[in-house]
């Protein structure tokens, strides 16, 4: 519900000692509503939002653990809201375009990775917080 992920963000950002702005509030409700990651210019999409004001917006909203940066091969981050903000995915990143999509796994695919995660740690002493599975190959337009 939108209500509750607006005020688990206003928790966030008040716990990093920043307000939650007209600003942002729209740069949050523009990402919940998208299907995918969003670059700057996809955000800025006609909405009458500055350009200065949406780099600073999402640098405050990605420190407070609000809004997470996905890298492309093309050069242009993108956003999307925090994975514990919303339903777990995996991405698809273009190699050709660099356009980036969502996609989900199987719930038995997932308790695989997270086997595997367990068995990393285990060998590695490396304590995984939680994994992200990016593809990278050409998207279907690309191919």
């Amino acid at each position: 519900m939108l209500d509750d992920l607006h005020a688990e963000v206003a928790t966030r950002l008040d716990a990093d000692g920043q307000r939650y702005t007209t600003n942002r509030r729209q740069i949050v409700t523009i990402l919940d509503a998208a299907d995918r990651p969003l670059t700057i210019a996809d955000i800025l999409d006609g909405r009458g939002l500055a350009q200065s004001s949406v780099y600073r917006n999402l640098a405050v909203l990605e420190t407070a653990r609000v809004v997470h940066r996905v890298t492309s091969t093309d050069g242009f981050a993108r956003y999307e809201l925090a994975e514990d903000l919303t339903d777990h995915h995996h991405h698809l990143i273009c190699s050709a375009c660099g356009a980036v999509s969502d996609f989900t796994v199987s719930p038995q695919l997932e308790r695989t990775l997270e086997r595997a995660m367990v068995r990393v740690s285990a060998d590695t002493g490396f304590r995984a917080e939680h994994h992200r599975l990016d593809l990278v190959g050409r998207c279907a337009r690309c191919a």
